[in-house]
């Protein structure tokens, strides 16, 4: 802190804060914004009283409140939608101590929660939460997903020609000269059968079947 024209002291003011930098630590009060982050821990600010520091990681665990979901008689919903639901509501806020009254507010506000596995503890821890958005002046959203970019189509490149050695050139030239060759020339006409030779006699009348000589019948003397 500084001091001002008056001789007291500056406060400085912390703006721009983003509901997605905000964290929550195990085993220390409050709420903090995520400065940066280290492979053994990470540099917090305050909320509360604006000190920063250096956080281990090996004594303490971090949760982004953006990430946080809360039990209801249905489906698990966001913190976000619980805050914003207590945002928009016109009733106070509890007395944080008051375990009978944090139950009836929220039963007000957020009807929905699952009071069985939504512990005093955290109905208290939301309402503390809340107040300290609200007073640093922190939009309660989720953070919007990048846009993802659109790929353009490939575009599909025309073969390559590849050059044809010199000897494969001529070997082709010469099989179409070839093939072009055999189709203007004329079918060849086929030999004509040689007749068959007449066959000799003696071998005409062997493949002729032999007659049968008529059999001289004896006559009977009377």
């Amino acid at each position: 802190m500084g001091h001002g024209p008056d001789g007291g002291e500056k406060k400085e003011f912390y703006t721009n804060m983003e509901y997605n930098k905000i964290i929550a630590v195990t085993g220390m009060p409050g709420l903090y914004e995520l400065l940066s982050s280290k492979a053994d821990g990470a540099i917090v600010r305050s909320l509360d009283d604006k000190s920063t520091r250096f956080v281990a990681s090996r004594s303490h665990n971090f949760s982004h409140l953006e990430s946080i979901e809360v039990y209801t008689v249905r489906d698990n919903v966001n913190l976000v939608d619980v805050l914003k639901a207590m945002e928009a509501s016109s009733e106070k806020l509890p007395d944080e101590k008051d375990n009978g009254a944090l139950k009836a507010y929220f039963t007000k506000v957020y009807p929905d929660l699952d009071f069985d596995r939504v512990y005093s503890s955290d109905l208290k821890k939301m309402v503390k939460w809340f107040s300290v958005l609200k007073t640093n002046s922190i939009e309660i959203k989720l953070s919007e997903p990048e846009p993802e970019e659109e790929e353009a189509p490939a575009e599909i490149a025309a073969p390559e020609e590849k050059p044809v050695p010199a000897p494969a050139k001529k070997a082709a030239k010469a099989a179409k000269e070839s093939q072009e060759k055999t189709e203007e020339a004329p079918a060849a006409e086929k030999p004509k059968a040689k007749k068959a030779a007449p066959k000799k006699k003696a071998e005409a009348e062997k493949d002729e079947p032999v007659a049968e000589k008529p059999k001289k019948v004896a006559k009977k003397k009377s």
